[in-house]
């Protein structure tokens, strides 16, 4: 047992932690990891308070008996998740967390932040993101800061294409993320997916064009594609991605989600994804890349998007803040190439921009601020642990009642029921209890071998999960 207490000499206002850390040299777990696990345990338990200075890493590494290089992993672990952050000359401090879940804490991470019962959402409702986690005081602040300072960037600016300084950081956030070269002249920010997604109909195809669309895939695409007038082919999806079979080749337009598919999860294998861009090469034809929660993967970095794969020669991407940052701000962006911007320019003249210019300076400001960034890792770690913990219950006792496949990434699980229970009604029992179970078949629209249920993790806490799993698991005990 080691502890540390000295007052910063420099500065009598910040104090340096005083820690309590057990080092178990005979554990397997890694003495960093030891020491990363007892600093998130007393962040969260308000032992360590926002602001205050951890131990000197050559301190630290002689009060414990280890090298200083065991210290320095661990700090920088803590700062990438989020916990510390590193100013130079300044070491390391305990960053501001707000609410935070471990797993031995679950029922009580949301107590600071009131939430009407209307708008919490009904147990394994997937795709959300958990709004109690949502940065409100630095959010806030950031909003304040505009309207003093500069207040006419939240009304006045570019109509089309969007807020100049939201679009640099979106292009210096896909560069980073999702490996995707573009400047800010190709990047108009939307209101949302679903904007950008007609907005890539009205811009690329004509009334009765064929747009070839995953299956099972994304429900209210079928309703953008009908409105547009175009005429859907529907693709098969397997373990490596949709199948460019021979009546795909025809569309004009194809609509993708090749990171992490949408509902049954997986990543487009590289084949597939050259088949997919040979065609739209070949045939002067377009691939709509719908990334809609790429960040959110839970091993290694995010995987590259295909519009970095052709360097945006035939793919237009598009990607959202609605599901890593809050989905009441309707924001989303087009990443279109070169020799598209005037067409779409074109297109936003003739329909009118949906986006809501007021938050564009705030959410930009946000950006650069590094805040967006340090909610991100949170929301991941955060997410991580509930995930682990659904996969943990749904490989237990649930395995007589179906199986799953871990794709180490995205905000639900596809959990593929046993042939001797039905999705559809199992669904509709679901919903009378309350909760929220999406049958898999509901995703599809020619093929019939689905047969399962949705769970989303994201916006519930552990003990959320657990008391959801109990109703649901009756209800297929039953049948």
């Amino acid at each position: 047992m080691s502890k540390f207490n000295k007052d910063d000499q420099t500065n009598p206002m910040i104090k340096t932690a005083w820690v309590a850390f057990s080092i178990d040299r005979n554990s397997p777990v890694p003495v960093f990891e030891q020491i990363c696990k007892s600093v998130r345990a007393q962040t969260a338990s308000g032992e360590l308070a926002a602001g205050t200075r951890m131990p000197p890493t050559r301190v630290f590494a002689t009060e414990l008996g280890v090298s200083r290089s065991t210290i320095v992993t661990a700090y920088e672990q803590l700062v990438a998740e989020g916990y510390l952050k590193s100013l130079r000359g300044s070491g390391y401090t305990v960053c501001e967390m707000g609410p935070v879940e471990l797993a031995t804490q679950a029922a009580s991470v949301h107590r600071s932040v009131p939430v009407s019962e209307a708008s919490v959402p009904r147990p394994f409702e997937a795709g959300l993101p958990d709004m109690r986690l949502f940065p409100h005081s630095q959010w806030a602040k950031t909003v304040s800061r505009v309207c003093r300072t500069n207040p006419k960037r939240m009304l006045i600016g570019e109509t089309g294409p969007g807020n100049i300084d939201l679009r640099r950081a979106v292009a210096d956030h896909v560069a980073e993320w999702r490996g995707i070269e573009a400047g800010p002249h190709q990047i108009m920010i939307t209101a949302g997916a679903g904007d950008a997604l007609e907005q890539c109909f009205r811009a690329l195809a004509d009334p009765e064009d064929r747009v070839g669309l995953e299956d099972p895939g994304y429900p209210p695409l079928r309703h953008y594609a009908a409105a547009a007038g175009l005429k859907p082919h529907y693709m098969t999806v397997d373990r490596d991605g949709a199948i460019l079979d021979s009546d795909a080749t025809g569309a004009r337009l194809i609509v993708l989600t090749p990171s992490h598919q949408f509902p049954l999860g997986g990543a487009m294998s590289p084949s597939r994804r050259l088949d997919f861009i040979h065609w739209a090469e070949q045939n002067n034809c377009w691939i709509v890349e719908d990334d809609y929660d790429s960040e959110f993967r839970y091993a290694g970095r995010p995987i590259p998007a295909m519009a970095g794969f052709n360097r945006l020669s035939r793919t237009i991407y598009i990607g959202s803040f609605s599901k890593i940052f809050s989905n009441s701000l309707h924001l989303g962006y087009l990443i279109v190439p070169e020799t598209l911007i005037d067409r779409f320019a074109a297109t936003a003249r003739q329909f009118g921009v949906k986006a809501s210019y007021m938050p564009q300076q705030p959410l930009a400001d946000f950006i650069a601020s590094g805040e967006f960034y340090r909610h991100l890792r949170r929301m991941r770690r955060i997410y991580a642990e509930r995930r682990k913990y659904l996969m943990d219950r749904l490989a237990g006792d649930w395995r007589r009642y179906g199986s799953f496949h871990d794709h180490q990434a995205g905000m639900q699980i596809a959990f593929h029921l046993d042939r001797s229970l039905h999705d559809i009604r199992v669904g509709d029992a679901a919903e009378l209890a309350g909760l929220s179970a999406a049958p898999l078949s509901r995703y599809c629209h020619d093929r019939s071998d689905l047969n399962g249920l949705l769970l989303g993790f994201c916006a519930f806490t552990q003990d959320e999960i657990s008391k959801a799993l109990s109703p649901l698991e009756k209800i297929l005990r039953s049948m």
